[in-house]
This record gives C-alpha cells, structure tokens and sequence, in this order.
C-alpha cells in the first residue's frame, strides 16, 4: 500500500514538475517571485524597526523569511481546483488511486519553490539585517526550512479539500489562511503576545512550532529543544495531511453518490 501510494504521488509530481516549468522562468522566478518576497520581508522588517526598534530586527527577518514557504505552498489551495476547472477532477475520482495521494504529488512544485525562497530570504537577505549563521546551523536551518514548507504543504491540501466545492473562494482561503498564521505564529510578535485562545489556535498551526525550532537554533540551545519544537510541527502538519485525506475521501464519496463530481458552485 505504501509503495503504491508513492508512485501515485511520484507519478502525480511529474506533472507538478511541468506546472512549475510552464509558470516560472528562471527570470520571473527571481525578478518576480523571489524579488516580490523579498521585498515583503525588507517591508515588515523595516518597519517593525521603525515601530520598536533596532533590537526586533533579527526577529521579524527570521519569521517573515520563513513565512514566504508558507505562503508559497498555500498555494495548493488554489492549483488543487485547477483540476476541475480543467475538468479532470471527475476522471481522478473514477480511477482506482486515492484522491488524497494525487493531490499530495500534484502541487509539489510549490513547498519546493517555497522552500527556495526561504532559502535565500534567510542566508542572502538575513545577513543584511544583521543575522549571523554558524557554520554548524545552515544543515539544521535547510532542514527546517524544508519541514516547514511540506507542514504548511499538508495544511493547504486540507483548506483545498474544503473549497474544492467552492472554487471561487479558494484566493480568499489562501489568502485569509496565510495572513492569520502570519499574525498568530510568531512571526511578528511572540505568541505569548496573543490571549489563551489564540495561543491554543496557534499551537495548532504546523508554522508555529518550526518556527520556534528555527529560533531555538539561532539562540543556541541545545538539539534536544530544536528537535522537539520540530518534531511538534511534524505531527501537526501529518495531523492536518489526515484530516486532508478524509476531507478528499469524503468529496468523493459525496460527489459520486451525487453525481456533482464535476460541478462546483
């Protein structure tokens, strides 16, 4: 069963692979995908220092360079319902592979270019808002980075699954998905910041715990707590690819009882 699901998502991630081909270039991707990002962090980053101070800096960059992963790979939210605008979500639905797995490898491009610009805000731009790298934190830092991107990944299969039946909204899910988690997860404030209520919210939030294991590791503490916040943000993103599987099975299921499979609102 496992090996027949990874080469449904293998299979699948070809043609992500030529998605990613046919909308970036290597000039658009970077004049205008990475140069747009970067731009987003410099703006934040700046102006929390405007608001608060120099000694913020080193915060804001460290979260708002991880948070273009994330707002990359919500993108699934929006290429999933591709599939019915191209009228091909019926044909998947009658084939024997399990929907979830297809869509797993469909929009992989995006946590990988994601993970790219992350990247790059981190070890480009960081350096020039005073974040300093030891030698021994880059491994760590692309690991997380990668983690991150597919956690946020597996929570935007799950929004998918919800508005594939209301494709109209799925810019408004990414959109609001992304903004929340920006203001929540301690990107530009602790989320200590936030009442009891939220926190509890946040801490289901994949993007909160990574990004409390990439602070771990900038402070210097030790692998043990960078490795658990991590190994917390892994299960709340496998958490959220469970509850995205049964959100796809239950839109079939739904669709071919039904007969609207290849109908939205």
């Amino acid at each position: 069963m496992f090996v027949r699901n990874l080469r449904i998502v293998g299979h699948s991630a070809a043609n992500a692979y030529a998605d990613l081909r046919a909308v970036y270039t290597w000039r658009t991707w970077t004049v205008g995908w990475l140069g747009r990002m970067l731009a987003q962090v410099t703006f934040f980053t700046l102006l929390g220092r405007l608001v608060g101070g120099a000694e913020g800096t080193t915060y804001l960059v460290v979260g708002n360079a991880l948070m273009t992963c994330v707002i990359e790979s919500l993108s699934v939210v929006a290429s999933t319902s591709w599939e019915r605008a191209a009228g091909t979500l019926g044909l998947l639905a009658a084939s024997r592979a399990p929907l979830t797995w297809v869509f797993v490898g469909r929009s992989l491009q995006w946590p990988v270019s994601g993970s790219g610009t992350s990247l790059v805000a981190l070890f480009v731009l960081g350096p020039a808002f005073g974040l300093r790298w030891q030698p021994g934190q880059i491994l760590p830092a692309v690991l997380l980075v990668l983690l991150t991107a597919l956690s946020a990944y597996f929570f935007g299969l799950f929004l998918a699954a919800l508005v594939l039946g209301a494709s109209r909204v799925r810019n408004v899910v990414s959109n609001v998905a992304y903004l929340v988690m920006m203001a929540v997860c301690g990107v530009q404030v602790p989320v200590g910041y936030w009442p009891g209520w939220v926190r509890w919210f946040a801490d289901a939030l994949p993007l909160t715990h990574l990004l409390a294991a990439l602070r771990a590791l900038l402070d210097g503490q030790g692998p043990a707590t960078v490795a658990a916040h991590a190994g917390v943000g892994l299960a709340v993103g496998l958490l959220w690819l469970a509850a995205a599987h049964c959100a796809f099975t239950a839109l079939t299921a739904r669709g071919r009882r039904a007969g609207t499979i290849e109908f939205t609102a």
